[in-house]
């Protein structure tokens, strides 16, 4: 398990039920905290590392011999932690990849297996999506999540080395779908978090939630993405946990933003990623070159990045012209 972060230290917990697992940190000093208190004392308290679970900062070190290796370091570190394990000659040749992370590569706008293949190759990748808060995860609380392959076969192939008693794992042969699905969903969470601080109510909420899923939709499919994917785990089930529960960090950011405080104030208030504010960018930038049409990423990215208070970017997605729900 590369990625120490709450996410990535939930998921060692949940699949050392499988047997050893190493997981890299890239602190050498919250490594050596970790492996000797057996606690991600600052982003998942009150979770205890089983004794399967070892914590190192030497990246050759936990990923040698792996049959298996899952990346959980945030998007936009993907392509340098591949090419240090491209470096490091330690990674046994045809060692399976499970991403972790949600979002698009800022700089490029590739999803992230398409970055672990370009820096990779030889070497399957599958992604892990759906509604999964680390902290309900890392403490054996029932989940469901989607694993996608390249095709339903490896998917299947894969699905026994993450399902466990607490977390049920289901094939897809989506990596499109699940990956759109996991970013854009952080976008709407921003959104919905925005709308509830402005008090706008249950109803707004519903309707961005909605929309926002339509949204999501209609970019995963442009993309390469199967619609039925976005009605799935990876796809409104993440949806609907990250917009409503104020566990999800994209929401918590969209609250405050939403009561004032400026997008820096409210990140370092965070005190973690939230993954969807550089994934706006990526997203509304996708959106304009294909010619897709995002009209609350595009809102979401006028508040955060171009000063336009939230109250009025509210308001231009009132205002704009009345159509079909279906079939535009």
């Amino acid at each position: 398990m590369l990625g120490a972060g709450a996410w990535g230290t939930a998921m060692a917990v949940a699949l050392s039920a499988h047997g050893a697992l190493r997981l890299w940190c890239r602190d050498p000093a919250q490594a050596a905290a970790m492996q000797s208190c057996r606690e991600n004392v600052r982003l998942l308290p009150g979770v205890t590392l089983p004794p399967a679970v070892s914590v190192s900062s030497d990246i050759a070190a936990t990923v040698a011999g792996a049959p298996r290796v899952a990346l959980a370091v945030p998007v936009n570190a993907v392509r340098e932690t591949c090419q240090r394990l491209r470096d490091s000659g330690a990674l046994g040749a045809g060692a399976a990849f499970y991403l972790l992370c949600k979002g698009f590569e800022l700089a490029t706008g590739e999803l992230p297996h398409r970055v672990v293949e370009a820096e990779l190759p030889g070497h399957p990748v599958f992604v892990l999506s759906g509604p999964s808060f680390a902290a309900e995860v890392g403490r054996g609380l029932p989940t469901a999540i989607a694993l996608a392959g390249v095709d339903m076969d490896s998917a299947r192939a894969q699905v026994e080395s993450v399902h466990t008693a607490r977390l049920r794992v289901y094939a897809s042969n989506d990596r499109i779908g699940a990956e759109v699905g996991g970013a854009v969903k952080n976008v709407i969470a921003i959104a919905a978090g925005i709308s509830d601080a402005l008090g706008f109510g249950h109803n707004a909420r519903a309707a961005l939630v909605t929309r926002g899923l339509a949204e999501i939709a209609r970019l995963g499919v442009a993309l390469g993405g199967q619609a039925q994917t976005f009605y799935g785990l990876a796809g409104l089930g993440d949806l609907v946990l990250t917009t409503t529960s104020d566990l999800s960090r994209n929401r918590r950011l969209g609250l405050a933003v939403g009561r004032g405080e400026s997008l820096e104030a409210a990140a370092a208030a965070l005190g973690q990623v939230a993954e969807g504010v550089k994934t706006a960018q990526a997203v509304a930038r996708l959106g304009r070159e294909m010619g897709v049409e995002l009209p609350i990423t595009d809102a979401v990215c006028s508040v955060l990045f171009d000063g336009v208070p939230a109250q009025q970017a509210v308001a231009a997605l009132l205002a704009r012209e009345p159509r079909a729900e279906f079939g535009t």
